[in-house]
């Protein structure tokens, strides 16, 4: 039995509704579904009665609710003791940061902060966009940074959160140069010979805001799919090799772009590429444990070279 398990089916309990619950742990309602019934099948007995609506919990339902607020609260309370044990992990700032900006914001933004904030140790959390998330959630981290976009923004209460832009990032379209130093792959492709895709797996944060370019695009783009993955480094690997098109951020890719090792893969065609913001998120301090002093420090740093929105 995982704690996650528990964790949903209180907060089942309290919405009284899949989907909504579902939108709270940044799950999918059918991911979630699944997991309420992880849980049923270890306990052994219907928690939760789907004949009503709202949805209601069965008897046995309502003394696993009880009996998990208590776990999940003693649970909380040890780990803060442990995390109290040791003085030196005060000075450490724990962010979770997707994949792909961990390979690329990440280290410049630390070495743009020794210069200006001074001596910072941290505690890099590489993670897929929803694991990330859901470290802040469960408060196992200090802060997390994320890709904002308002096509999928985070469904973070603002009563609890807090956040900072960081700067700002481009997602386009990038393709491995040929000999004279033109796009192997030019878009929009044709129908009759589409292009080679190189694509983001389902539910991938940046596979979504891709999605909306590719929507939105005036030009029909001919694409076939060819490769996916979930992590942007993966797909610029493939991209390098000649396989097809990948639509990148552009911190990932600068450096191949001085080097013409990539190119654009629509010059000249308008209306494929995006700007999204680079967010830092945090818990706010009120009504909970006082955040580390070196995170305190931060923040404020932070909040007062980039005023929130």
């Amino acid at each position: 039995m995982e704690t996650k398990w528990l964790e949903d089916f209180v907060s089942l309990a309290e919405t009284r509704s899949f989907s909504r619950s579902a939108q709270l742990r940044h799950v999918t309602q059918p991911a979630f579904s699944r997991r309420i019934q992880a849980l049923e099948a270890w306990a052994g007995t219907d928690l939760v009665d789907r004949s009503s609506y709202p949805t209601r919990l069965t008897p046995a339902g309502e003394t696993l609710h009880s009996q998990a607020l208590e776990m999940l609260q003693s649970l909380q309370t040890t780990r803060a003791m442990l995390r109290g044990h040791s003085a030196a992990a005060q000075d450490v700032v724990e962010v979770a940061v997707p994949h792909t900006l961990a390979f690329t914001f990440f280290p410049a933004w630390i070495s743009s902060l020794r210069d200006k904030f001074g001596p910072l140790k941290s505690r890099l959390i590489a993670l897929n966009v929803h694991d990330a998330v859901m470290r802040l959630v469960e408060g196992s981290c200090d802060l997390l940074i994320a890709y904002h976009h308002p096509s999928q923004p985070f469904q973070l209460d603002t009563d609890r959160y807090e956040m900072v832009p960081l700067g700002q990032e481009s997602l386009a379209p990038y393709c491995k140069a040929d000999a004279e130093g033109e796009p192997m792959f030019r878009l929009p492709g044709r129908a009759g010979h589409p292009l080679p895709y190189l694509a983001y797996a389902p539910d991938a944060y940046l596979g979504g805001v891709t999605e909306l370019i590719l929507k939105q695009a005036g030009t029909a783009i001919h694409f076939d799919r060819v490769y996916e993955t979930d992590m942007a480094e993966g797909l610029k690997v493939m991209a390098l090799e000649g396989h097809g098109v990948a639509f990148l951020p552009y911190s990932a890719v600068k450096k191949e772009l001085r080097s013409r090792r990539l190119v654009n893969a629509a010059p000249g065609l308008a209306g494929l590429e995006m700007s999204m913001e680079v967010r830092a998120y945090r818990e706010k301090p009120v009504g909970k444990d006082q955040p580390k002093r070196t995170v305190q420090s931060l923040w404020e740093y932070l909040a007062s070279h980039h005023p929130s929105v």
